[in-house]
């Protein structure tokens, strides 16, 4: 019993902090998907489905990553490589999570979310972890579905599949933050992927490319951004929120483009992104309730 580890371990096989993120996009997802709040039970019991879901994907990814985060300090400090829990613990900690986070949404939600969930959890444990990651430095771009599925399975856990054509604006929109997102990171750290073996666009392509590729895909996002307006899913808060924040990212991929010199402005971009991902859903949220409520947003 000695040999058991920490609650305190488990829960850092989970990426708690990247969990978040995803229950915030699963969330809204939830409440924009009817002109109405929806039943609170409801909510709770499809953002514990997808969060343990989600949670167990982290824990798989850390099992097959074990070798590679020895070799990082970014990430050798894990409970793996520590040694403060075994490779059969995880695995179990792992199944368990997954089979509860899928279990509670085939009882309590609805097979659709149910069939999504587990397929974005293997997508991301094993398609991407297990293959892309090691074999392309297209690997963010191509795995990034699983990472942009949650605000679908958030608006399909409410609505099944009606409405489904906006929730994909919603998954579109992660989809594209999702490269420039990491890619900002793969700079910052790309001795250690090197180092890893592991083939990010900096590492394979270059800084300079990388740094095209940036500032591109954030053009690409502010123009994509805008569609939740432009087909009439949301009103003007959202459209001024999403212009703003836009243009901010803009901002910082221009200083990574014309700044290659500047050794911190690409982990300001890293840092930058995940403020940018929280607050757009955040106005896609407000200004839904605003314009349900009161009628202020259109």
């Amino acid at each position: 019993m000695g040999n058991l580890p920490s609650i305190t371990d488990l829960l850092g096989l989970c990426k708690l902090k990247v969990v978040s993120l995803i229950l915030l996009t699963a969330v809204v997802g939830m409440l924009l998907a009817v002109p109405y709040l929806p039943n609170i039970f409801l909510i709770v019991v499809a953002s514990a489905g997808i969060s343990l879901a989600a949670m167990s994907a982290a824990v798989f990814n850390h099992v097959v990553d074990e070798k590679i985060d020895v070799k990082m300090s970014r990430t050798d400090r894990r409970p793996l490589p520590e040694g403060r829990v075994t490779r059969n613990q995880a695995l179990i900690w792992g199944f368990f999570l997954g089979i509860v986070g899928i279990a509670l949404l085939v009882i309590y939600v609805n097979l659709l979310t149910a069939f999504l969930t587990l397929t974005s959890l293997i997508g991301y444990a094993v398609f991407y972890t297990m293959y892309l990651k090691r074999a392309t430095p297209q690997n963010i771009v191509i795995g990034g579905a699983a990472g942009a599925a949650p605000p679908v399975l958030g608006w399909t856990s409410i609505a099944g599949s009606q409405g489904i054509e906006y929730a994909l604006l919603l998954f579109l929109i992660v989809f594209i933050w999702t490269p420039p997102h990491f890619w900002a990171l793969a700079i910052h750290r790309r001795e250690e992927y090197k180092k890893a073996e592991i083939p990010m666009l900096p590492v394979t392509h270059g800084l300079e490319f990388t740094r095209v590729q940036i500032l591109l895909y954030t053009v690409l996002l502010f123009l994509v951004a805008l569609l939740p307006y432009l087909t009439g899913m949301s009103g003007l808060i959202y459209l001024v929120s999403a212009a703003t924040l836009g243009i901010l990212f803009l901002g910082y991929s221009i200083k990574i483009f014309i700044e290659p010199e500047n050794p911190h402005i690409a982990f300001k971009t890293f840092k930058f992104s995940i403020n940018y991902l929280m607050v757009l859903f955040l106005a896609l949220l407000l200004d839904h309730y605003l314009l349900m409520t009161f009628g202020v947003s259109s």
